[in-house]
């Protein structure tokens, strides 16, 4: 008899990412030496000066429920750090902190979209982002695009794909999977078209705006009748390597911000004490204080590009952010390997798990189904030695 599990809970799919990662854990268990470039962890410690201040909250005693919306201190930083950053005017009741900015994505969708809404995600997106829209009953529409577009959606695409069921789209510029960052330009040139339809809302995912390699991410609230139809999204998991820590927060306008805050209430309440006192200073610090993991990540990015450029097969750009390649790899699809043919992007991602030890993600699970993901957030010699097993296999 099948286990009375809710049709919500059936309906959901596995996380690709997390899959994968636990695929290639039980491997390492069984003795493989595998090489895992799937999950989007910077492989840094978190910097000493934000270590400093959680364990000074701790000595301060800081162990008590902490306000649902979050710390007043910490949403005053965040204020902060828009301004200085992304130049937006957010007040303190305008901030959510969430554990973790998968929360802050998820309250929002829960408190905007009702059955039957439609959630435009321009492909790639990262795989949460679907299966977000799945819990709420929502429908979620893919807006294509390829390696020859840069990752990137036009105007014309975005007008074509808006249908008066159209209630949100997901921006995430730097990408992930791809890397890409939008232009102002470019952005201002779908706020266009969005202006035409007032009852669609923006989430804009700016998780990764500090990792870039000289194109400087753009806030999509930026763009003047685009603030009050915008939420923006952000965190400290990447930029600042904390992801164990588990804060992420948004900037709304104020009902929205309020409506969240509501959910979160009867779902988690407040994040972590210690975590946030740590966050204030981690939004504080001035940028810079992290250039040093970015300028890691680029030497990392130019190396992997240049390694994998050597290999037949693999199609490349640039990613300009994030820490990630996103290679188009259906020059290998109805080839065999020990009587096995590659059908898809899948089976690639199988075979080098299988047969060269290297753990990468499928781009189906990202909307982009010729693709694979793998991430450059490990050391030199890795990267080094998994390209190695990856181009033995395939030669």
């Amino acid at each position: 008899m099948p286990h009375p599990l809710s049709d919500r809970i059936n309906s959901l799919p596995i996380s690709q990412t997390l899959a994968m990662a636990a695929k290639a854990r039980e491997l390492k268990a069984a003795g493989k030496d595998i090489i895992s470039l799937s999950l989007g962890e910077p492989d840094f410690n978190t910097p000493d000066f934000i270590k400093d201040a959680a364990i000074e909250a701790i000595n301060q005693d800081y162990n008590s429920y902490t306000p649902v919306d979050g710390y007043p201190a910490l949403k005053e930083a965040i204020c902060t750090k828009f301004k200085r950053d992304n130049g937006l005017e957010y007040q303190p009741n305008q901030i959510v902190v969430s554990t973790g900015a998968k929360q802050s994505i998820a309250n929002i969708a829960q408190v905007l979209l009702n059955p039957g809404d439609e959630v435009l995600l321009p492909a790639p997106y990262w795989v949460s982002y679907s299966a977000i829209a799945i819990l709420c009953e929502a429908t979620f529409v893919e807006i294509p695009s390829s390696i020859d577009t840069d990752f990137k959606i036009t105007p014309a695409q975005l007008e074509a794909a808006i249908t008066p069921k159209t209630k949100m789209i997901f921006f995430n510029s730097p990408n992930n999977p791809s890397g890409t960052i939008y232009s102002e330009e470019e952005y201002r040139a779908l706020a266009k078209v969005l202006g035409k339809h007032p009852q669609i809302y923006v989430l804009s995912d700016e998780i990764y705006e500090h990792i870039n390699y000289g194109a400087k991410a753009f806030s999509f609230a930026a763009i003047e009748n685009m603030y009050d139809r915008t939420i923006t999204v952000n965190g400290l998991a990447k930029a600042f390597a904390m992801t164990g820590w588990r804060i992420g927060y948004i900037g709304a306008p104020q009902w929205i911000a309020k409506a969240c805050t509501k959910m979160q209430g009867q779902i988690t309440s407040g994040a972590n004490c210690i975590a946030q006192r740590a966050a204030i200073t981690a939004v504080l610090a001035p940028v810079s204080n992290i250039k040093y993991m970015v300028d890691e990540f680029q030497n990392r990015r130019d190396m992997v590009l240049n390694l994998l450029g050597k290999i037949d097969g693999f199609k490349l750009n640039i990613p300009e952010g994030a820490f990630y390649v996103f290679p188009d790899v259906s020059n290998f699809f109805g080839k065999t390997f020990k009587g096995k043919t590659i059908n898809n992007a899948s089976d690639f991602s199988m075979l080098l798990l299988e047969e060269a030890n290297v753990a990468t993600v499928t781009g189906d699970a990202f909307g982009a189904p010729n693709c694979i993901r793998m991430s450059y957030a490990a050391s030199e010699s890795q990267l080094r030695e998994a390209i190695k097993r990856i181009e033995k296999v395939l030669s």
